[in-house]
């Protein structure tokens, strides 16, 4: 993927509009996702990911060719979605119930109590450790990766991850809620 992602934006270098359309049609589906669970609103994930590609474009020629496309995008639209919350952190609180866009009736039912119980605790999480949690576990990004888009040494980015799995285990015991169960 990341070679293909190579080759279309050395064509979208070159003029072709159409490579970068391809481009947005690879990576929107994980970017939107990456940004609705920092910013936890459909509309505003939306956006932030919107206004992550037209940035993408207009820096395209700043691009690193010894990174991956897909890592320099994502951590755009991290710092695009930091900077949202951080520009609404004092005007609102965020809901921590708002479902998943076209989420359905059954997959409401089947996320269960556990699920919710994850949620408040990642709420209660710093955000640093939050985040490195979300990107890893929910973004699926390698360790390396997670250094690239929070911009830290991997040794750094496994310690917090190690600490914020630890603060989620004590959240959720203290919640009572236990592994395997509901």
């Amino acid at each position: 993927m990341a070679e293909q992602d190579a080759a279309l934006v050395a064509r979208c270098l070159r003029g072709e509009w159409a490579a970068f359309d391809e481009l947005v049609r690879r990576h929107e589906r994980p970017l939107y996702n990456g940004a609705l669970r920092i910013v936890r609103d459909p509309d505003d994930a939306k956006d932030i990911v919107q206004g992550v590609f037209v940035r993408a474009y207009e820096k395209l020629s700043d691009f690193d060719k010894d990174r991956k496309f897909f890592s320099w995008i994502y951590r755009m639209m991290v710092n695009a979605s930091l900077n949202w919350l951080e520009s609404r952190r004092l005007q609102t609180g965020l809901d921590p119930e708002l479902p998943s866009p076209g989420e359905s009736p059954e997959s409401q039912f089947f996320r269960g109590e556990e699920s919710r119980h994850l949620e408040a605790a990642l709420d209660k999480l710093k955000p640093e450790h939050r985040l490195a949690v979300v990107l890893k576990y929910f973004g699926e990004l390698s360790y390396d990766e997670l250094g690239y888009v929070l911009d830290l040494p991997a040794k750094t980015v496994k310690s917090r991850l190690y600490e914020a799995r630890r603060m989620l285990a004590a959240i959720m015991t203290d919640a009572g809620v236990t592994h395997g169960t509901r």
